[in-house]
């Protein structure tokens, strides 16, 4: 069954200072106890911040290192899930749940790609 990785890009402009409210917390808790009981979500998180984070860059054989928080990019990787699903259609259906438990007031975007086998 093959795996799929969904990407959770955010505006952190958007996002609450404070963070999750308790009730996106208390959806998103039972979303994922839906979804891991069902046997698909093998693995999932959000991240910290970009101001928390490193980027490592590769260019013409160099190597640089510049941390956080990155205000060239608009969205930033919030968070990610590795879901075990029958087909796309599948991880599409939940990743869109997984949109849903969120206030209309975040901006998320999740891009979901297979996770290429052997």
């Amino acid at each position: 069954m093959p795996r799929y990785l969904s990407l959770v890009k955010i505006d952190e402009a958007s996002a609450p200072a404070e963070g999750p409210s308790p009730e996106l917390m208390r959806r998103m808790g039972e979303l994922i106890e839906e979804v891991t009981k069902a046997g698909v979500m093998l693995d999932t998180a959000g991240l910290l911040p970009s101001a928390q984070g490193t980027r490592v860059h590769w260019e013409g054989g160099r190597i640089s290192v510049t941390d956080g928080p990155f205000t060239e990019a608009k969205e930033v990787v919030g968070g990610y899930a590795i879901m075990q699903c029958k087909d796309k259609a599948e991880a599409i259906e939940w990743t869109t749940r997984f949109l849903k438990v969120h206030e209309e007031f975040w901006t998320v975007t999740c891009e979901v790609r297979e996770i290429a086998e052997g």
